[in-house]
């Protein structure tokens, strides 16, 4: 992965996206304009469609709306890349998979269980580095804490540069010092490498933080802005504090 000059020229496009489950409606109208080198946090209750926004996003849901990618500097709409973290992945304790060998499955087509090719290691281990993480290469997945596999999976989600990263709720089961850290990670990619990144997170100190831009969903979104305009809003008050 490579450092960004900060072009400030892309913008994710997300108008009225809707889901339908049955005669369930899950999601409605939801509009969301993302630029490059900005945070967006999504907020709401448990049920507010949150996940299922991501899903959309990802395309892994039926949905109406759209999702563009648009080059402002070029003027013209370019196919979406997105990198995910999901909120956890299932890893048997003491699996002898190594780190390497987890990620050169997902990024190379070479025959890994040949043998370590130089160029796939080095690469691999150029981008733990941004996390702090390059001395995990060799250790196994399996062996793991929770802070280190989250920052092997941020490795790699942008591994191939994204332009959007997705964050679902990517610090369940990490202490108070783990999810700091993350964040602090999440804060270099955003200014450093200038990545779109939407988060969604319970933890609203940190959210406070660290966004730019806050979204309160409730199935439509009801408000959004900077974090003091969502945070001190009667809307949120009305959801999270009665």
């Amino acid at each position: 992965m490579e450092k960004s000059s900060s072009c400030g020229f892309h913008c994710i496009k997300i108008k009225d996206i809707g889901v339908k489950l049955g005669k369930d409606e899950i999601l409605k109208n939801v509009s969301i304009h993302i630029h490059c080198g900005e945070l967006t946090v999504i907020i709401g209750r448990n049920g507010a469609g949150k996940s299922t926004l991501l899903k959309a996003i990802l395309g892994e849901v039926k949905h109406t709306g759209t999702i563009e990618f648009f080059d402002i500097k070029q003027e013209k709409y370019q196919n979406l890349k997105i990198g995910y973290v999901p909120q956890s992945i299932n890893v048997e304790k003491h699996m002898p998979t190594t780190v390497y060998d987890f990620m050169a499955a997902i990024i190379s087509n070479k025959p890994i269980w040949v043998k370590k090719y130089k160029d796939v290691y080095e690469k691999i281990k150029e981008n733990l580095k941004v996390f702090q993480a390059e001395n995990l290469i060799d250790k196994s997945i399996g062996d793991l804490s929770g802070g280190e596999l989250q920052r092997v999976l941020l490795s790699i989600a942008t591994i191939d540069n994204p332009n959007l990263l997705i964050l679902d709720e990517p610090v369940s089961g990490i202490d108070r010092n783990g999810i700091k850290e993350f964040f602090n990670l999440v804060d270099i990619l955003k200014k450093e490498y200038d990545m779109a990144i939407i988060l969604v997170s319970h933890d609203f100190n940190l959210v406070k933080k660290f966004a730019d831009k806050v979204v309160l969903l409730d199935k439509t979104i009801i408000k959004q802005g900077t974090p003091e305009e969502i945070f001190s809003s009667k809307e949120y008050k009305e959801r999270f504090e009665d």
